[in-house]
């Protein structure tokens, strides 16, 4: 969306403004909740999404997408197999709507505590290749460059070289899809880590782990939640995070 700048005349400077839109989604029919999200790449945020919140274990378990865009809302209906619905008519609905810089709206106090616990690999990134990401970064960052208030996740490789980018004007939503476009492009998040351009909350902290990614770089700090969970499943956190340094934080924290 492009409107023109307060005050200016219609032959002035525009601005260039992120939609957010709500996404409803959907699996086997089952309507599972309705998250604001910018309303590209929704394939790679819905198999994103199914993949982090713990609906299916792998790509083979999501059977087919289809996703529908209207005028001011769109709709991902996504057909998972038998085994994977099953666990997710144990676990009941999502009962909001998600915002756009919420992850966890809908559940309450034990989907929260009781969230599979995983394991990542041990590779602690590069710093050095840490820094070269964040100074390249913004240069990948296509839809800021023009709106100036999207998040950006990005997939590194272990040397620093950024594979994917993804956008969203929810932090968690660009993770998510993130996760989609590599698990539909066979990315072995195993190898390399993520760079956020946001906080990093417990609940990306989460989803990186879900992920199986073995690192993860923020550009602001970590909350201690975020701590605990990391140091839990071995993800290493480098964060707070600029280009020109980069603090890791003590992943000892377990109370």
């Amino acid at each position: 969306m492009t409107v023109h700048a307060p005050g200016a005349p219609a032959t002035g400077r525009v601005l260039d403004i992120a939609e957010e839109t709500p996404v409803a989604l959907s699996f086997n029919g089952m309507a599972h909740g309705v998250m604001m999200a910018t309303p590209l790449d929704l394939r790679d945020f819905a198999t994103g999404f199914a993949l982090t919140e713990g609906i299916i274990p792998d790509l083979a378990a999501l059977k087919d997408v289809t996703v529908r865009v209207g005028d001011d809302h769109a709709g991902v209906e996504m057909r998972i197999d038998g085994p994977s619905f099953h666990r997710l008519l144990a676990r009941g609905r999502r009962a909001m709507t998600g915002r756009t810089s919420c992850g966890v709206c809908g559940t309450d106090a034990r989907d929260v505590l009781e969230r599979p616990r995983r394991t990542v690999p041990d590779a602690p990134p590069d710093m050095a290749a840490v820094g070269r990401a964040l100074a390249a970064l913004p240069g990948r960052q296509v839809l800021n460059a023009r709106a100036h208030m999207l998040h950006a996740a990005a997939w590194c490789a272990p040397d620093g070289e950024i594979m994917h980018v993804r956008e969203d004007v929810g932090r968690h939503n660009a993770l998510d899809k993130l996760v989609g476009a590599g698990l539909r492009d066979g990315v072995d998040f195993g190898r390399g880590f993520c760079v956020i351009t946001s906080r990093c909350s417990y609940e990306m902290a989460h989803k990186a782990i879900m992920a199986g990614m073995p690192g993860l770089v923020a550009v602001s700090a970590p909350t201690a939640r975020a701590l605990r969970v990391a140091a839990q499943a071995g993800l290493h956190l480098a964060a707070p995070a600029r280009a020109a340094s980069v603090m890791v934080p003590d992943l000892v924290i377990r109370k």
